[in-house]
């Protein structure tokens, strides 16, 4: 990527802070429905040093990638009816660069992020079509305002195509998404109940397949997950939290099972706390922590900040006795008037192995987010 075609695209993300931000995108009839258009943009600067070489990008943020989607909402009796739409536009994404590829701008099917039709009630809300699973959003419970460059899956979603390099400047073909995961669950062709909130708590179940791929077999496998949930806001402290428990029943392999939870607790102060953690029945497990503070320093917008360290083992089947972990900060600012959040982030990926010596990974992430 020519830096003065970065320099360009970080001039046009300073410029969006001047325009005026868009109104609502609604319209309403006259029995109460509405259709609701929204997106957002994430362009991001994203520059990795490997301990031999700095491969610097211009790239989607792939937390928050570029999207644009839209709900349909409709009464119906004694429910609510609700069909959503949101699809991906295919724009290079932090978690495919590595040292030897840049991806290019392209859309396929798998950038389909909802068909999703649903129906609330009293009893709860029943959801069909392509959408997220129970468990979507369980590891991740996180109020800390930095989640743009630093949550519990910021080294896969940030630069997870990244080779370590051996100590004699080699690339090993060890890639960082290859040392971890936060076991979140995803998006699939499914069914799903979340039951109405009680006192803060409440259940989801679903069971899916995959719909959208057309690699080989990979229709084959069956997904089923559940998850209890709890939220609640205090006088003097929000709490957000999560466990789960997702099974993937696989053709020609053993079952995945997986079991993860976090939690999040926001005090009045602006000081926030993070925690998510997580086991792999005959695979890897993790812990995570994060720190974080938010406050109101300048008029434009709050101003969050937080520190985190991830630690996982036994993640990839090729390495002995692996041990990864990564740590680092994050600053996000908010433009309140223009919708707008300006980010910064830094983090270091440290890997061991038994007969192995691998040099770290430094990366900076520095970008903007436009939501309308």
């Amino acid at each position: 990527m020519r830096i003065s075609t970065i320099l360009s695209a970080s001039t046009a993300i300073l410029a969006a802070a001047a325009v005026p931000a868009a109104a609502q995108l609604k319209y309403e009839n006259a029995s109460g429905g509405s259709v609701l258009l929204y997106g957002q943009v994430t362009p991001t600067i994203q520059s990795v040093n490997d301990g031999e070489s700095t491969t610097t990008s211009l790239v989607d943020n792939d937390h928050a990638n570029t999207r644009v989607g839209a709900f349909v909402t409709q009464p119906y009796n004694a429910g609510q009816f609700k069909f959503n739409f949101e699809t991906a536009l295919g724009a290079p994404a932090t978690s495919k660069v590595s040292q030897t590829f840049e991806p290019d701008w392209t859309w396929n099917r798998t950038n389909l992020r909802k068909i999703d039709f649903s129906f609330a009630a009293d009893w709860g809300t029943v959801y069909a079509g392509q959408g997220s699973m129970a468990t979507d959003g369980v590891a991740q419970n996180d109020l800390s305002g930095t989640t743009l460059t630093t949550y519990v899956a910021s080294s896969n979603d940030g630069y997870g195509d990244f080779e370590f390099r051996n100590a004699d400047g080699t690339l090993s073909g060890v890639r960082i998404d290859s040392l971890n995961s936060d076991f979140d669950g995803t998006r699939k062709g499914r069914v799903r109940y979340d039951s109405p909130s009680v006192n803060g708590f409440g259940i989801r179940f679903a069971a899916g397949k995959e719909i959208l791929s057309k690699a080989p077999g990979a229709s084959d496998d069956s997904f089923y997950d559940a998850a209890l949930t709890y939220a609640n806001d205090f006088d003097t402290v929000e709490v957000q939290g999560a466990v789960g428990y997702a099974q993937q029943q696989r053709k020609n392999a053993s079952d995945v099972k997986d079991t993860f939870g976090s939690v999040s607790v926001l005090f009045q102060s602006g000081f926030n706390i993070t925690l998510a953690a997580g086991s792999r029945q005959n695979g890897g497990q993790y812990t995570y922590g994060k720190l974080g503070y938010k406050a109101n320093w300048f008029q434009v917008g709050s101003t969050a900040i937080g520190i985190d360290y991830y630690d996982g083992k036994d993640f990839n089947s090729t390495l002995v006795n692996d041990q990864y972990n990564a740590y680092g900060f994050g600053v996000t600012q908010t433009f309140t008037n223009v919708g707008m959040e300006g980010y910064f982030g830094y983090r270091r990926h440290n890997l061991k192995a038994t007969g192995q010596d691998y040099q770290d990974i430094d990366g900076f992430l520095l970008g903007g987010r436009w939501k309308f």
